[in-house]
C-alpha cells in the first residue's frame, strides 16, 4: 500500500509498519480544520526556519507544531476514554494489532 490506513479501531494510521495516532474523530468540523491550517502554517515555518538558519524561529516553529498536534490528539493525551495503552510509533507487528496487521499479508 502506498498511502496509509487505519487500524480497525481508527485509532492509529499505519505507515510503513509503524503505529501512528490518528487525529480525534471526535473534534468539531471548524475545530479539525482551524487545528490543521495551524499545524500546516507551523510546519511551513519549521521549513523556513531551517532553510534561514533561524534557531529562535525554528523553536518557535516546532512549538506550535506540538501544539497543534496535541490539539488534534496525535500528541499528549490519549482521545480515547477505555483506557487502553498507547501504542503511538509502536512497530504494528509488536503490537496488539500484530495479528491484524500479519493478516493484511503486508510484513
Amino acid at each position: 500500500m502506498t498511502e496509509p490506513f487505519h487500524t480497525p479501531d481508527r485509532r492509529y494510521l499505519v505507515v510503513r509498519g509503524r503505529l501512528w495516532r490518528a487525529s480525534n474523530p471526535g473534534l468539531a468540523d471548524d475545530v479539525r480544520d482551524r487545528l490543521v491550517r495551524q499545524l500546516m502554517d507551523a510546519r511551513r515555518g519549521v521549513r523556513d526556519a531551517l532553510r534561514e538558519g533561524d534557531a529562535a524561529r525554528l523553536r518557535a516553529a516546532r512549538a506550535a507544531v506540538q501544539a497543534a498536534k496535541v490539539g488534534l490528539g496525535e500528541r499528549g493525551p490519549v482521545w480515547w476514554a477505555d483506557g487502553a495503552k498507547d501504542h503511538n510509533r509502536h512497530l504494528a507487528r509488536n503490537s496488539p494489532y500484530a495479528d491484524w496487521y500479519l493478516g493484511l499479508g503486508l510484513a
